[in-house]
Parts: structure tokens; C-alpha cells; sequence
């Protein structure tokens, strides 16, 4: 995870503020995906050290990224109250859909179709996320704190 804050931080310097969210949107994808493989390669011990590997990567990289961006979409002077609410109300309804429907869909579904759904699932926010970039809206969202 580590490695992926210090690819994270580079890619934020380097690609800028969007363009790094969204590669690191995609990386945390396709990190879903990776445990679709490993549940439908069976048991490897390699294998799971390769996606857990790369999900602690992608999400060091997306830690740093869109954590940069909810900031910049605070104001300067609330911004740590609008990023703990943001934060917070993406905590409560993750968990909410979550754990109230990740084991009865894993029992329905099995773990390789649930990690492809969940695969799935993702990109409709990486989409949403890249026409915001296109269309301008991702500037215009940019708060204060982003601006200083």
C-alpha cells in the first residue's frame, strides 16, 4: 500500500488532479476484477498474495487521489467539515449496501460472478467520472480549497 501512496503522489504530480483520479477509479476496478480470477483459478497461495498485492496498490494510489479531489471540492474555510461529512456519508452507504447484501449475493451468485459484478458495478462511476472531466463539470465542482 505504501508503494501505491508513493505512485499515487507521483501520479498527482505528474497527471494532475483529474486525469490521476481517474486512472486510480480504474486501477481500483480492476482490482475487483483480479479476485474474480484468483476465486475462479482456485487455491494459489501466489495468487492471493497477487490480488491482495494489487488491491493494496490501487488502493494506496486511490487513496492519495481521490482523497486530493473530495478535498478540492470543499470549501477552504470548511473543508475539514465538508470532507468528514463527505467521507462519512460514503462510509454509511457503503456499509449499508454492503454488509446488508455482499454475503446473501455471494451465496446466490458465487465469489467469481460477485467479483465480476462488482467489477461491473465500478465502471459506471469511472464513466460518470471521465465524462465530468470532458464535459467540464469536474472543474466547476472544485471548491475554494482546491483553488488555493
Amino acid at each position: 500500500m505504501l508503494v501505491g501512496v508513493f505512485v499515487g503522489g507521483v501520479m498527482y504530480e505528474r497527471l494532475g488532479m483529474k486525469r490521476a483520479v481517474l486512472v486510480s477509479l480504474i486501477l481500483m476496478a480492476v482490482s475487483n476484477f483480479s479476485f474474480a480470477a484468483l476465486a475462479a483459478a482456485g487455491h494459489s497461495n501466489i495468487g492471493m498474495a497477487a490480488a491482495v498485492s494489487f488491491e493494496n496498490f490501487a488502493s494506496g494510489i486511490g487513496g492519495v487521489t481521490v482523497v486530493a479531489y473530495l478535498s478540492a471540492l470543499c470549501n477552504l474555510r470548511f473543508t475539514a467539515s465538508q470532507y468528514a461529512l463527505l467521507s462519512a456519508l460514503a462510509s454509511i452507504a457503503g456499509r449499508v449496501l454492503t454488509g446488508t447484501s455482499a454475503g446473501w449475493l455471494i451465496d446466490a451468485i458465487g465469489y467469481v460472478n460477485f467479483y465480476l459484478l462488482t467489477t461491473l458495478v465500478a465502471f459506471p462511476g469511472v464513466l460518470l467520472f471521465w465524462l465530468m472531466m470532458r464535459s467540464g463539470l469536474a472543474d466547476l465542482s472544485i471548491g475554494s480549497a482546491g483553488k488555493e
